[in-house]
């Protein structure tokens, strides 16, 4: 099951979380938090959904359909998180994956001060994995991210917090590769993948997220899952079909080469 919100441009967010957890063999579920009006050039608006309509999307498919895992996305405000919370606390899913959406790809902050503060001291113990890109990892733990050892720093501060296992993502630093660092059971496990330079990197945080969640769902350990995430998404980046004036999205059917007809 997958709790995040709509993108309409369809690179990002539950649309991206869908065409992952299905190309990857697996079955999507959905409770959708917000809808969003934007294209890759950026975010128009953010149409929140009511709280009581998320609690009853989890609760009530998860009643039907037992989840084998969850994936949280975009958790826009206070409210929001503290409902999930609650719904997490009714269906029992043992492996959660958060995927802390604060920012998006052009730069619109979609969490407050206040929201992050509730996911830090709340939502935080409840989650297996947590899988921040830089910028995120630094308002989690406090830290400014500059090298791989900041980015274990970071990780280190965040697991304290109480989450199980964190996963913090390179592709912000400047750096010939990218760098992803995983915590866990308290080892450290760098992943190296090879930096391939585009602005179409539209939704690889949703993306990435999914994939460790539904490589996770059907059994592999965490490090594997973490590591299938990666290739998945790196490949993902390369195939990609160059779509938009902006930040466009990535190829989700990574064995097709997407190619524009003319």
């Amino acid at each position: 099951m997958v709790i995040a919100g709509s993108d309409s441009s369809g690179g990002a967010g539950i649309q991206a979380d869908i065409k992952t957890i299905t190309a990857l063999g697996s079955y999507a579920m959905t409770a959708i938090t917000a809808v969003t009006s934007q294209n890759t050039t950026g975010i128009n608006a953010i149409i929140p959904i009511p709280v009581n309509v998320i609690s009853k999307q989890i609760e009530f498919t998860s009643r039907d359909i037992k989840p084998d895992a969850i994936k949280i996305g975009m958790l826009h405000s206070e409210n929001v998180i503290k409902t999930v919370i609650k719904s997490l606390n009714k269906i029992n899913v043992k492996r959660i994956i958060l995927d802390p959406v604060m920012v998006a790809k052009g730069g619109q902050r979609l969490i407050d001060t206040k929201s992050i503060k509730t996911l830090k001291k709340k939502l935080l113990k409840k989650v297996t994995l947590i899988t921040p890109n830089i910028p995120e990892a630094e308002v989690l733990s406090g830290i400014n991210i500059k090298t791989v050892n900041d980015m274990i720093y970071a990780a280190k501060k965040i697991n304290i917090l109480g989450v199980k296992s964190v996963l913090v993502k390179g592709g912000h630093l400047e750096t010939n590769k990218i760098y992803d660092v995983l915590l866990s059971n308290g080892k450290i496990k760098i992943f190296n993948s090879k930096k391939i330079i585009t602005k179409n990197t539209h939704g690889t945080g949703c993306t990435l997220s999914s994939a460790i969640t539904t490589f996770y769902s059907c059994g592999k350990t965490l490090k594997k899952s973490c590591e299938l995430g990666i290739k998945y998404v790196n490949h993902a980046i390369m195939t990609g079909p160059n779509y938009g004036k902006g930040h466009g999205p990535i190829n989700h059917l990574t064995k097709i080469e997407i190619k524009k007809f003319k």
